[in-house]
């Protein structure tokens, strides 16, 4: 017996302190609980990034000619036309039993769930992701694995945040944790991770969420370190800038990047409009059928394609190869990623990138017989112009550069050519962020109104009135005196199913003052006595200030907080009018 008893303490205890957590979450700094969540975030989610890249790289490698994980080039031509149809046919039967109706994964997906959803990914969609990513990337399919691994990351940190049902404002703050994890772990780069989680994603730079994020980079990329090494995924020589003189090269290879960043926004937009309203097993079937032919005459557009981007690195590739398997990566992406293959798109346009990068060089040294002009070093530059100006996430694009060679020489160019492109393709050609296209492609929109965000980063329980009493419509004069010596600001009156209404406290100090001949027993009707009352309806403890505001633009006169501590058992742990959501934002 007493054993028990000391276990029932154990478990009260243990609720006492995640309520307190929960509580304290709510509030925007809460920067130790966070920093811990963000740091168990990267661990988690570098963790299954690991292992996604265990099972693709693993298995390339146990079937692909010489052990290479990506050498589709050394198959037979029937092969390359037949390994991507069966790749769809295996995601079509897989989805069809699976999905239920989630078939928009990666990058949108995250978004979306952001902007309609307070960050709730499910578990449906992170395996969805995990086996169809595979299955794309395995059979050939012209996708990357970044956008993958956002998903898995952030899908790992909503997960967590859900488990223990945090508030809403802190589930966001994993959700981009799980985010800057993905792009860390899969370039070792975790500041460019940082950098596309706050610039892409959480569009926003505060304290409480750059910190735990920090941490989540950081811990993810050392958990992609200890398995796979700290080789770079690229291998870039050092490369510099030859002199000034080469300034007008960079800015007509960014206006050459622009460019063909906005035909790609255009036409995965044109291609994802014009499929969505066919059956799903129709537009996988019709990119595999596609992906077949372009792998049999040009093999390099198979798979992520990062031996591709070595070699054109490295200025490995003739101009007329360059040129062919430019076009040809080209509408296979758009093939297999404007289609709905559930593969990442951060892959292809660095392949796009180099291959516009070193083609720009090449063109230059044969026409003016520049030799000292560094191929590679174009190449690079092609590749983060590309990804700003295709993204249009201009500072994770040149973070990403930086990193990736660990030269801060290419900052100014890198700079240069990345605006260049950013506003070719903005501001010229009118194309917004490629995962902006995508979300409206399929309906949605991603609303990045200032008040709305910062009302998305507050937990109604930081700023919740906790002074209240919940009394019965119907209580005797002493019992009213009683209620009242507790000094509570606010009177959640009860009903038979539950609050009903709210009223101030002082409203019935005044009634008990006029009425002074009512004897103790007489009956006080709360809803009955002069007051102002407000009806009341409820909201969980996890909401943030957003959607309170977006329960009082509906017609809610106040909202009382609550959390369901049992089966069948609600606990209200305050009020929230309206005047507090708009008093906070202002604050």
């Amino acid at each position: 017996m007493r054993k028990h008893n000391l276990k029932q303490r154990a478990r009260l205890w243990v609720s006492e302190q995640l309520d307190q957590m929960r509580l304290h979450l709510s509030r925007p700094d809460a920067l130790i609980h966070l920093a811990l969540l963000g740091l168990l975030t990267g661990l988690l989610a570098g963790g299954l990034i690991v292992l996604f890249r265990v099972v693709v790289e693993q298995t390339q490698a146990g079937f692909l000619p010489g052990g290479l994980s990506e050498n589709y080039e050394g198959l037979a031509p029937w092969l390359r036309f037949l390994l991507p149809i069966a790749g769809a046919l295996f995601i079509i039967w897989f989805f069809y039993h699976f999905a239920k109706g989630t078939t928009v994964l990666g990058v949108s997906y995250v978004m979306e769930r952001m902007a309609y959803h307070q960050g709730y990914l499910t578990l449906r969609a992170l395996l969805l992701q995990f086996v169809g990513a595979t299955v794309a990337i395995i059979s050939g399919h012209s996708v990357g694995r970044e956008g993958p691994h956002i998903l898995l990351g952030a899908a790992t940190g909503s997960l967590l945040g859900q488990y223990l049902s945090l508030p809403n404002n802190s589930i966001r703050t994993l959700l981009g944790c799980g985010t800057a994890a993905g792009i860390a772990a899969s370039f070792n780069t975790p500041l460019a991770g940082v950098i596309f989680s706050l610039e892409v994603v959480m569009m926003e730079y505060s304290l409480a969420s750059f910190i735990p994020v920090i941490l989540s980079a950081v811990t993810a990329t050392g958990v992609s370190i200890l398995v796979f090494g700290d080789t770079p995924a690229f291998e870039i020589p050092t490369l510099v800038m030859g002199s000034l003189s080469d300034i007008p090269i960079v800015l007509v290879l960014g206006l050459i990047v622009g460019a063909v960043a906005a035909l790609f926004i255009f036409m995965m937009r044109i291609t994802a409009e014009r499929s969505m309203n066919r059956p799903f097993w129709q537009r996988i079937l019709i990119a595999g059928l596609l992906l077949g032919v372009c792998a049999t005459v040009v093999p390099q557009v198979m798979g992520i394609g990062y031996d591709t981007v070595n070699s054109a690195l490295l200025g490995e590739i003739g101009l007329g190869v360059l040129l062919l398997v430019l076009v040809a990566k080209f509408l296979a992406t758009i093939a297999s990623l404007g289609l709905g293959i559930p593969g990442g798109n951060i892959g292809p346009l660095l392949f796009l990138g180099a291959c516009l990068g070193s083609l720009t060089g090449q063109v230059v040294t044969t026409l003016f017989h520049h030799d000292t002009l560094d191929v590679g070093f174009y190449a690079l530059l092609g590749m983060g112009a590309m990804m700003g100006a295709t993204l249009q996430a201009p500072l994770a694009a040149l973070t990403a550069m930086m990193e990736l060679t660990r030269s801060p020489q290419i900052i100014m160019p890198g700079m240069l050519v990345i605006v260049v492109a950013s506003l070719t393709a903005s501001e010229v050609f009118r194309q917004q962020s490629l995962f902006l296209t995508l979300l409206r492609a399929i309906g949605k929109d991603f609303d990045t109104n200032p008040v709305m965000l910062a009302l998305r980063r507050v937990g109604v329980a930081s700023v919740m009135h906790k002074r209240f009493a919940r009394p019965d419509r119907l209580l005797s004069r002493g019992k009213a005196h009683e209620l009242l010596k507790a000094e509570p600001d606010w009177l959640l009156i009860q009903g038979d199913d539950g609050p009903i209404s709210l009223m101030q406290a002082v409203d019935l100090v005044r009634y008990l003052q006029i009425e002074v001949d009512l004897p103790d027993d007489e009956e006080v009707d709360l809803l009955a006595i002069p007051a102002h009352r407000m009806d009341s309806k409820p909201i969980y403890l996890q909401a943030t200030l957003h959607e309170a505001m977006a329960l009082f633009q509906r017609g809610a006169e106040a909202l009382y907080v609550e959390r369901m501590t049992a089966p069948g058992i609600k606990r209200v742990y305050g009020i929230l009018t309206r005047d507090l959501v708009e008093t906070a934002y202002k604050i």
